[in-house]
């Protein structure tokens, strides 16, 4: 793990609408990676949340690269608009994407990190066929559709499968958790191989506020890698 960053990806579902840009530049100067935003269309998943304008105000607020996820189905109709809104990244769903390699070319040629999720069903082998095309891997550790949801440590497994294989392959792809990430699930998903750690509730919610949240994970991750 030593080859890979550790880092915090507030996720923005779980922040307050009403104080977008205050929050984000708070988690920002509390040493946040990247921010994840959760693109959900409805029918792959049974919620409707941000479009491209909500990543185009999000630009605004930070210079902090964006992990944009499409949990949609036809994502390849939205990657150039996602690219031209601020995307550093866009992530595209195995389960959604029946032309996978053709929408990852979509997104390189669009100027941005191409990124696969799986859901929890997936497994890890269902991308050998293109890691090559792949610069991130999220591994959703819920069901998606919805923030706040528990953990689901069995997995660790498949997270541990696809750093292997990264691994094997000399690949150098950041591998995300997605789901239920906090203090006490941290250190299961860092020593699985996960180096991007997806977190909203306990971010946002915490009540303590941001800033104190960001840096009592940020320790959690210095002792998890020093475990």
């Amino acid at each position: 793990m030593s080859s890979y960053t550790l880092m915090i990806a507030p996720s923005l579902l779980a922040a307050d609408f009403t104080r977008l840009g205050d929050q984000i530049r708070e988690a920002a100067d509390a040493g946040a990676g990247w921010f994840h935003i959760d693109v959900m269309d409805g029918r792959f998943v049974p919620n409707i949340t941000m479009g491209p304008f909500i990543v185009e105000a999000v630009r605004r607020a930070t210079d902090n690269p964006l992990d944009v996820h499409l949990m949609m189905f036809e994502p390849e109709r939205y990657v150039q608009a996602f690219a031209n809104a601020g995307a550093t990244t866009i992530s595209v769903h195995y389960e959604a994407s029946p032309n996978l390699h053709r929408t990852l070319q979509l997104i390189r040629e669009a100027g941005c990190r191409a990124g696969v999720a799986i859901n929890p069903h997936t497994p890890a082998n269902a991308l050998e066929a293109i890691l090559s095309m792949i610069d991130v891997i999220n591994v959703m550790t819920v069901n998606p559709g919805f923030g706040g949801q528990t953990f689901m440590s069995e997995m660790m497994p498949k997270v541990a499968q696809l750093r292997a294989l990264t691994l094997d392959r000399h690949q150098h792809i950041d591998i995300e958790v997605d789901g239920g990430i906090n203090p006490e699930t941290i250190p299961a998903a860092i020593q699985a191989g996960a180096n991007v750690l997806i977190i909203g509730t306990a971010i946002f919610s915490h009540p303590g506020g941001i800033t104190t949240a960001m840096h009592e994970l940020s320790q959690y991750l210095d002792e998890a890698v020093t475990d």
